[in-house]
């Protein structure tokens, strides 16, 4: 056992040089951070005080697996258990942007969990949720409502960052900034805002170059052109080479290495992402489509499906949407195809590979007027695509699969 001496000088004491003065406000991480508070126990059965902290604490465990939140420990929220609080005084207190907190209600076999998440500077309500249960089983209903709450903190916070980024002006912005910004205009699907997303994460990584969220930014830009499979995949290895228990880092690489064909490698990569955070909506979206591309594309439509529920807003989503259509059209399901064909198309009408597989689904169907005027259309967006993925056939695709697209596209009227 080790003895550490403080040297107290002045007028300082042992206790302030030990703890932080609390009259001071924390700096802010480079990340948002939360704090949980204890949910209270608006019930008279004090049984149910047990109930309200194991969600608190499981809810700290579970948001503490996301790499882009920096989660404050148990031990200092549950400071703050059983005292009136201002939500602006813990972020204040705790250094930290986003407050959680709840209560419990039972009545009888139900029980009644509200949650709220609160920008602690501002006051605002950023998302709030109710949830009424049975309580057949405590434990089942502890587990269900914290895996709820925590799916949808995630996104909430991700939308508020995204949007505290674009109030401010790009001059002004720091690294984690200029990744939110990067990442609203990847959203878009569009080729002008993905110029603006690459100077975005650029300047993310100019700024820090350690911060590997820059890093990953990028690769997922250069994912939408053709021939940059080996830079996209090397900035992928730099953000996983910076914090190996990154979980979005190991999902840039799996996605990365799918490009490249090695989707055995992918699947390590997407699965160990999932192993550090099980509810990560990229992790479940990089296994969906490795696992679409790799023979299996029934079980690959399930994670994409995860995936989308888990973060139905998010920047990928345009490519989840379509990766949902080839997932269709690969299990030969042509009617599911052209509905999520053009479910994607009415969200994000300037991404090109809708098209693509609307036009060979409505091939296969024979619908041959409406075929046509599908693969017009996809050679219209993008010829460049449209050449890269039909008459090159992309490391991503097996032989059989590529082979299949092209059966429909024939039907549709190409001629290539």
């Amino acid at each position: 056992m080790h003895v550490y001496a403080v040297r107290v000088t002045g007028s300082q004491s042992a206790t302030s040089a030990a703890f932080p003065d609390a009259n001071r406000p924390l700096p802010l991480p480079d990340k948002p951070s939360i704090a949980v508070l204890p949910f209270q126990n608006m019930s008279a059965d004090l049984e149910q005080e047990y109930f309200a902290d194991g969600i608190a604490e499981d809810i700290i465990t579970a948001l503490s697996r996301y790499p882009s939140l920096f989660v404050i420990a148990r031990n200092s929220s549950f400071s703050f258990k059983g005292r009136a609080v201002d939500v602006k005084q813990v972020g204040r207190e705790l250094g930290v942007r986003y407050v959680l907190e709840g209560s419990l209600r039972k009545s009888g076999n139900r029980v009644r969990v509200t949650a709220q998440l609160v920008e602690a500077e501002t006051g605002n309500h950023v998302w709030a949720e109710r949830y009424d249960r049975d309580l057949a089983d405590i434990f089942a209903v502890q587990d269900e409502i914290t895996e709820a709450t925590t799916i949808a903190i995630a996104p909430a916070i991700a939308d508020a960052e995204q949007q505290r980024a674009m109030r401010k002006l790009p001059a002004s912005l720091d690294a984690w900034g200029a990744y939110q910004r990067g990442m609203w205009h990847l959203s878009k699907a569009s080729a002008e805002d993905t110029i603006l997303a690459e100077k975005f994460f650029q300047r993310a990584i100019d700024l820090d170059p350690m911060f590997a969220g820059g890093y990953i930014g990028l690769s997922a830009v250069l994912s939408r052109a053709k021939g940059t499979q080996s830079k996209e995949e090397a900035l992928a290895r730099r953000a996983v080479a910076l914090d190996g228990c990154d979980a979005e880092a190991h999902s840039r690489l799996a996605l990365a290495l799918n490009a490249r064909g090695d989707h055995q490698g992918a699947r390590a990569q997407a699965e160990r992402a999932l192993a550090l955070c099980p509810n990560l909506a990229a992790a479940h979206g990089a296994l969906g489509v490795i696992l679409a591309y790799s023979g299996q594309p029934k079980e690959g439509l399930a994670a994409l499906e995860t995936c989308i529920r888990l973060d139905p807003r998010g920047p990928s989503l345009v490519n989840r949407l379509n990766q949902v259509a080839l997932a269709h059209y690969f299990c030969r399901d042509y009617e599911a195809t052209v509905e999520a064909a053009q479910r994607a198309i009415r969200s994000f009408p300037d991404f090109p590979s809708p098209y693509r597989w609307l036009g060979a689904a409505l091939g296969e169907l024979g619908r041959t007027a409406k075929a046509k005027e599908a693969l017009e259309k996809a050679i219209a967006v993008s010829p460049t695509s449209f050449d890269f993925q039909v008459r090159q056939r992309p490391p991503w695709f097996r032989p059989e699969e590529h082979a299949h697209m092209l059966d429909g596209l024939r039907k549709a009227g190409w001629e290539g």
